[in-house]
């Protein structure tokens, strides 16, 4: 605190603010910046990335928007190259270090590839310019590399151990190489490689253009007072959340090689300064790809901290000073090498899930009933019918969140872990991909039943227009659906189904590696509805009407779930149930 004071009393405090705010630009025009220049729709249009600035010692100081999932891997991708490097004077300006490894260094999955470039002025480390992008195709056994029945990360991908791609100033010519040779679709990884590349000199850039203009000490003092402003803004919402131990208890379906469910668990602990997540006692690593590293759990976590504490919060190192995670060794959220992990999301989502399941129902205002969770990744690969070229859909899909207080769930949004990110749309995928988009509608199921109801997930359906495809599809939640809070009902799980040209259907599958698919089969993905907040006869008798007119419940679920009959060819409304009736009596007593 004292050290803030003096930064304030020797530096004018609008000027501080100035450059705090324009370093916030600065990842804001990192991120474009890769956008705009990327080669594969999983990067222009999904914006599976994220870009953003440290200070020398690994601090993050901003990050564009992109995938939730990623807040908090630029920092733990610096500090490894740090701790390669650093000790022995081996960051030099020029150097672009390259990283994947999803035990340490920001790891998620090999086919998220980082890039680190040490940001110098005159001479001296300033800070870092970092990135982390979903490359198409880093090699493996499966097209698009990401599996779900990978048993040990040899079988995944390329990795890149923190090593230099660029040293100096110098590219390592012989290393791009040996990327273009061992993955499928050169011309797309090598070119999402070279927009990373931009994106680094952009923030490099930037942030010199800063000291030039505001002087080296007042950048540096402005970088201080960001952090500090992180860590105060965050301990103050911590000091207004109730005290106590909070738990809960869920499983993660499968590892896509027919084991499980796992049961996981955690007990979240709020003092007056410190919001700690102990998952001690969770399961163990697991044969199959849905593992996930520390470094995974932690940004999850940080996802459903900033949600907890505040939203509109900027993202920054600062911010997560009050935040402990911990873990044992080798467990499902802690993976150790060679554990498979492409499929990493499972684990980190249903991490910061448990959270939100312990928390809910103290936290009305902030946290929602579940919602369904997975990112329910896509992977199809096939000839095009037209040209005869190799092609390669990869997408996340949307589904439905949970009720909260005084609000129904969103319809058809991305998980926690994905945050803003997009489909591939309907245009591009038929037109780059050898599929024809059938349907993408509302799954409206009658699930999530409350006094607000859970948002329904979707139904979308890729009509393949040539033999030899396949579909690797990851739907976690496929067994154990979305939680309801205060008497709401569950939502409904994720699954998808095959209907065959034939006329015959196969399904509902959670996870599939590789299935065939010929000419004229559909690939029916469905994505489950949000759980309920409240008892379902606290709805009101007009919005329940509403409802099934908008074909979110039936005639029949208006009877059963809320208690309000209805014709059932008009929808008119007839009368309340008595069950309805003595609830709402028994409620106007007690209060």
């Amino acid at each position: 605190m004292n050290n803030i004071q003096t930064l304030m009393k020797e530096h004018d405090p609008f000027t501080l603010e100035i450059v705090r705010e324009s370093l916030l630009s600065i990842g804001e025009e990192m991120f474009y910046t890769l956008a705009r220049t990327s080669m594969s729709p999983i990067i222009y249009e999904v914006l599976d990335f994220a870009c953003g600035l440290t200070d020398r010692q690994g601090q993050l100081l901003t990050q564009g928007n992109g995938v939730a999932g990623f807040i908090g891997t630029l920092s733990y991708m610096v500090k490894d190259v740090i701790n390669k490097y650093g000790s022995t004077n081996e960051i030099k300006p020029g150097d672009i270090f390259i990283i994947n490894d999803p035990y340490g260094g920001g790891g998620t999955h090999l086919s998220d590839v980082g890039l680190v470039m040490p940001v110098f002025y005159k001479e001296q480390l300033l800070g870092f310019s970092a990135n982390k992008a979903h490359w198409t195709e880093v090699g493996g056994k499966d097209p698009g590399s990401f599996t779900n029945d990978s048993t040990d990360i040899y079988q995944e991908g390329l990795q890149f151990p923190c090593i230099k791609l660029c040293e100096e100033g110098k590219m390592n010519d012989a290393l791009v190489e040996l990327i273009k040779s061992n993955v499928r679709f050169p011309e797309l990884s090598v070119g999402d490689m070279w927009a990373q590349i931009a994106a680094l000199k952009i923030g490099g850039k930037r942030f010199n253009e800063l000291c030039e203009r505001y002087g080296k000490d007042t950048v540096e003092a402005s970088i201080d007072l960001l952090l500090y402003q992180g860590e105060q803004m965050a301990l103050k919402e911590i000091a207004k959340l109730p005290n106590g131990t909070y738990e809960a208890r869920n499983f993660i379906d499968g590892d896509g090689l027919g084991n499980g469910p796992f049961p996981i668990q955690v007990k979240v602990t709020i003092t007056d300064d410190e919001f700690i997540c102990d998952f001690r006692g969770s399961h163990p690593q697991v044969p199959g790809p849905i593992n996930g590293s520390y470094t995974t759990l932690v940004t999850d976590i940080r996802t459903i901290f900033l949600a907890i504490t505040n939203p509109s919060q900027d993202v920054n190192d600062g911010v997560f000073r009050p935040l402990k995670v911990i873990t044992d060794r080798a467990s499902i959220f802690s993976a150790e090498r060679p554990a498979p992990v492409s499929n990493y999301w499972e684990s980190g989502s249903s991490g910061a899930d448990l959270v939100w399941q312990a928390l809910a129902s103290i936290l009305p205002g902030r946290l929602t009933a579940g919602h369904f969770l997975s990112v329910c990744s896509v992977t199809l690969s096939g000839n095009h019918p037209d040209f005869g070229e190799p092609y390669l859909l990869v997408e996340p899909s949307v589904g439905g969140w949970g009720a909260g207080e005084k609000h129904d769930g969103q319809r058809g949004q991305f998980c926690i872990g994905d945050g803003e990110t997009y489909n591939i749309p309907a245009e591009i995928a038929e037109a780059r991909y050898g599929v024809m988009i059938d349907e993408y509608r509302l799954n409206c199921d009658g699930k999530g039943a409350g006094q607000f109801i859970g948002g329904a997930g979707t139904i979308r359906s890729y009509r393949i227009l040539s033999d030899q495809a396949k579909a690797t599809v990851t739907y976690g939640r496929h067994l154990y659906a979305p939680w309801g809070v205060n008497g709401g009902e569950e939502g409904s799980t994720n699954r998808f189904y095959i209907l065959k040209s034939d006329g015959t259907s196969d399904g509902p599958y959670g996870m599939y590696a590789r299935y065939p698919l010929r000419e004229g089969d559909v690939l029916k993905l469905v994505t489950g509805t949000g759980g309920g907040y409240g008892n379902p006869y606290l709805r009101p008798v007009n919005q329940v009407i509403r409802d099934v007119k908008n074909g979110y419940f039936s005639v029949e679920d208006a009877e059963e779930k809320f208690g309000v009959v209805m014709d059932r060819q008009t929808c008119r409304f007839i009368r309340e149930t008595e069950k309805r009736k003595q609830f709402l009596k028994n409620m106007s007593k007690a209060e």
